[in-house]
């Protein structure tokens, strides 16, 4: 698809993969775990899905594994959130409905959905199967994460997450498909995914139960 193309995917996987890799590190310092336990919930959230992802597409072995990058910035940033524990402890985490981690979460979401519906496209998989990549890259690294820490993922919780990155990895894929240039359709696809993320929490909109539906 281009150079240009390629610059804006790179850009957005690296861009995810450090407010990721932060995200993985409160998650584990919430947690209480040690140093090692943060690089490594830091490792997996940021990584996790892009190298599922890159297993399912064929692109083996995983560009987190050939691009040193990668877990460099995953663990620089686990390890930066490690060291300045104290000051972002102090920061006003869940005293809004829609607080810095939720901002941080939905941006690191949108880029990965973004960044893994474009790489699937650029294997020449097929548009449907693409949504399906760029969901899983952007849900992936939570869900590992939160099974480390032996908590059900937030996917299978009643919350608008997995369909955000869903709904996101459609409007990019529609976008292209109708010929928009793929960077613009990156930053619709994005924006789709980042608005419906933090209005489900403003609003706490979540997807119906079977307890709900009885109800």
């Amino acid at each position: 698809m281009g150079r240009k193309t390629d610059m804006v995917l790179a850009v957005a996987d690296m861009a995810g993969t450090v407010l990721f890799a932060v995200e993985g590190a409160m998650a584990a310092l919430r947690g209480g775990l040690d140093l090692f336990g943060v690089l490594v919930l830091s490792f997996a959230t940021a990584l996790g899905g892009g190298v599922l992802r890159d297993l399912l597409i064929g692109a083996a072995p995983p560009t987190a594994l050939r691009d040193w990058r990668y877990p460099a910035m995953a663990f620089a940033a686990g390890g930066a959130t490690f060291v300045g524990h104290a000051i972002v402890g102090q920061l006003p985490i869940g005293q809004s409905p829609v607080g810095w981690m939720t901002t941080l979460d939905a941006a690191g979401l949108s880029l990965f959905a973004v960044a893994g519906t474009e790489k699937a496209l650029n294997r020449h998989i097929p548009p449907f199967s693409a949504v399906l990549m760029g969901t899983i890259t952007g849900v992936g690294g939570g869900t590992l994460r939160d099974l480390l820490l032996a908590q059900v993922p937030a996917i299978l919780r009643v919350d608008v997450y997995a369909t955000a990155a869903l709904l996101g990895a459609a409007v990019m894929t529609a976008a292209i498909r109708l010929g928009v240039a793929p960077r613009y359709a990156a930053l619709l696809g994005g924006g789709a995914c980042f608005v419906l993320r933090m209005v489900s929490v403003w609003r706490h909109w979540a997807l119906p139960t079977a307890a709900g539906l009885a109800g």
